[in-house]
């Protein structure tokens, strides 16, 4: 996961920065510090841990309930910075706001993602996105109702439209997508990798 050879403590008098963000849309949660001793702890529990000047080693969660699992680690190339990538159980600031720097907008997709996600899991009764997951001739049938639209819209010039129906077929290509196992992230890691 994390070397901690790579990481020069010595800059920052035993610590390194960590820029935690939200790996499933890619906002920004917080930054804090790191000791060796608290990546260690991080490395070995897969949960983040941080080091406080005035409280020392820190896990992240462990009396909020606000933990934030580790996706990735990765060092700048300085070595004395990380941007640590979670999936946060709860907000990431001490004060309720889902991140310290207040109500800035995240990824939409990612955030419409993450929502289907949370529907697979368990939809409240009637959740149009819960009657797509559980029928597959629905979901491929919409997916197809809505190319056509956008496909229509396009052709006709109308740019409203075209939005309109570009976010409909997105939606729909996210539920399907979902039911078949992927995610949006998968999506976006495949696009990065061809670039």
């Amino acid at each position: 996961m994390l070397d901690l050879n790579t990481l020069d403590f010595k800059k920052g008098g035993g610590l390194v920065s960590v820029v935690t963000q939200d790996a499933s849309n890619g906002q920004v949660l917080m930054t804090a510090f790191a000791s060796r001793e608290a990546l260690e702890q991080t490395i070995a529990t897969g949960q983040m841990h941080y080091h406080s000047r005035s409280r020392g080693l820190w896990h992240k969660g462990a009396t909020s309930g606000n933990t934030q699992r580790v996706v990735s680690m990765t060092v700048d190339c300085d070595g004395d910075a990380i941007l640590a990538r979670v999936i946060p159980a709860g907000p990431a600031c001490h004060t309720g706001a889902a991140t310290c720097f207040g109500d800035i907008p995240a990824d939409t997709i990612a955030e419409l993602d993450a929502m289907i996600e949370q529907r697979s899991a368990g939809a409240p009764a009637g959740s149009y996105t819960a009657k797509l997951l559980a029928d597959r001739n629905l979901r491929l049938k919409k997916i197809g109702e809505e190319a056509s639209e956008f496909v229509m819209a396009c052709a006709d010039g109308e740019a409203g439209r075209a939005n309109e129906e570009a976010a409909d077929l997105l939606y729909h290509v996210l539920v399907a997508l979902r039911a078949a196992g992927g995610s949006f992230a998968a999506v976006r890691d495949t696009l990065r990798a061809r670039a």
